[in-house]
């Protein structure tokens, strides 16, 4: 979502890195890049103003002049100043309400509302609560079959009426079964809007009366642009709105508006959604730390490490490193590591959080496609081999190659090329593990 903007404020930044000490002309410089990258990127004005006073009062006062490398100063204020603008981790809220406790999920058609709510319901059920989901959007036509679909495929409890009754009526009753059946969370799938209209906001209100939520969660497509904005403000005057839930966070979002519409209500942005699948994976939870070091292009090393520890178990990995160490690595291993980074999310996504691959990925022209295409010619050529070819690739001769890339559909070139690579990174995963310094070529210390 921040990819335009993460680039340009890396160029902004270039110049000011390769310098010493850090005149008032280069802040100026800087700061006039800054303000540029966020306009672009559909930061509202009035935010774009404030944080760009905030930053260059800070990187021209003595924290700045009395720093050893002022240059790294001013991108450290630009990044305190980033998280400040994004807010506090924002999380669910459940003290003071009575059980069930019950969530709002309101936000215009189309931004993704319903499908978030089963996602938000998949979350709290690995949070050990026990969620209900109520059907309560009788407007938009197969909204309540879309919601009773994805309750049924993700195994959690639902109330609906089809779209006869009234909205407030059935979430009235709806919370009654809830009581009755010992739930403790109701997630409200309410009606999207196309615009901030009265009437509907009035059933907003009246259901907002009944269900005394602990939280209303304004469900936002990340895409919209500065329409976002006025439509945060809109469910906020009316509402009262707790937090912010952004979906389609991995599309081609410039990402201003979720810079805006944390600003404009002063709600913290609570979840990311990314996809229409719902899964485990497909909703985040918000930091604000973590995604202005993604902007400002230094990684997000705690997610990597979250997603990682996701699919792997310490024993698993302990083995692993055994079989580095003692060079046994196999084809069968690098198989099953391969599958293992494919659940981790998009390639892009994942080399995006290391820091300096962001920029790497622009340079390379990273096409998550194309690697996809070129994983599933990998583990077609391995699934082609036998056990024993998977464990001792040096008996792969001539006639085994033949049969292999026969088998998977492919040429026998494309076979050595896959056993030459596996080749070197086999020899720089066990350099890595005995503490050496591998000699690649074209990387330098």
């Amino acid at each position: 979502m921040f990819e335009s903007l993460s680039q340009r404020l890396d160029t902004a930044f270039e110049g000011l890195r390769k310098g010493g000490r850090v005149k008032e002309a280069d802040v100026k410089a800087v700061m006039r890049e800054v303000r540029m990258a966020l306009l672009e990127a559909d930061v509202a004005l009035p935010i774009v103003k404030d944080f760009i006073k905030d930053v260059r009062s800070r990187a021209l006062g003595e924290e700045v002049h009395k720093a050893l490398k002022p240059s790294e100063q001013v991108v450290k204020i630009i990044h305190e100043e980033m998280v400040d603008m994004l807010g506090e981790p924002g999380r669910l809220s459940f003290s003071g309400s009575r059980r069930p406790h019950v969530i709002m999920m309101v936000g215009l058609q189309g931004s993704g509302k319903t499908t978030n709510t089963a996602k938000l319901a998949l979350h709290l059920r690995a949070e050990g609560r026990k969620p209900l989901m109520i059907a309560a959007d009788t407007y938009r036509p197969a909204a309540v079959d879309q919601l009773v679909t994805l309750a049924k495929q993700i195994n959690v409890p639902y109330y609906e009426e089809g779209r006869t009754a009234e909205p407030p009526a059935i979430v009235k009753r709806g919370l009654k079964k809830a009581a009755d059946e010992g739930i403790d969370v109701v997630l409200v799938d309410t009606a999207g809007r196309l615009q901030i209209d009265e009437t509907k906001m009035d059933e907003l209100e009246a259901i907002k009366r009944i269900a005394a939520p602990a939280e209303i969660l304004l469900v936002a497509d990340a895409m919209t642009g500065q329409e976002a904005v006025s439509i945060a403000r809109g469910f906020n005057e009316h509402l009262g709105i707790s937090g912010l839930i952004l979906t389609r966070v991995d599309g081609d979002a410039r990402g201003g508006a979720a810079l805006s519409m944390r600003a404009v209500t002063g709600v913290p942005i609570k979840y990311m959604g990314t996809g229409e699948k719902v899964s485990a994976d497909t909703l985040e939870l918000f930091h604000p730390d973590r995604i202005a070091q993604r902007i400002l292009g230094m990684g997000d090393i705690m997610s990597l490490i979250e997603k990682t520890e996701t699919i792997y178990e310490e024993e698993e990995a302990l083995r692993l490193q055994s079989k580095i160490m003692k060079n046994e690595f196999s084809l069968q291993d690098f198989l099953e590591q391969l599958q293992k980074i494919r659940r981790m999310g998009p390639l892009g996504k994942v080399l995006g959080m290391i820091p300096g691959m962001s920029k790497l990925q622009t340079q390379a022209d990273f096409n998550d496609e194309d690697i996809e295409k070129r994983i599933a010619k990998v583990e077609a050529i391995i699934n082609s081999m036998t056990p024993q070819e998977r464990r001792h690739p040096r008996i792969l001769k001539a006639s085994r190659k033949k049969r292999i890339a026969a088998g998977s559909g492919v040429e026998v070139r494309d076979v050595n090329d896959l056993l030459k690579q596996f080749k070197q990174m086999s020899r720089l995963m066990n350099q890595l593990s005995r503490g050496k310094m591998p000699n690649i070529p074209g990387l330098t210390a």
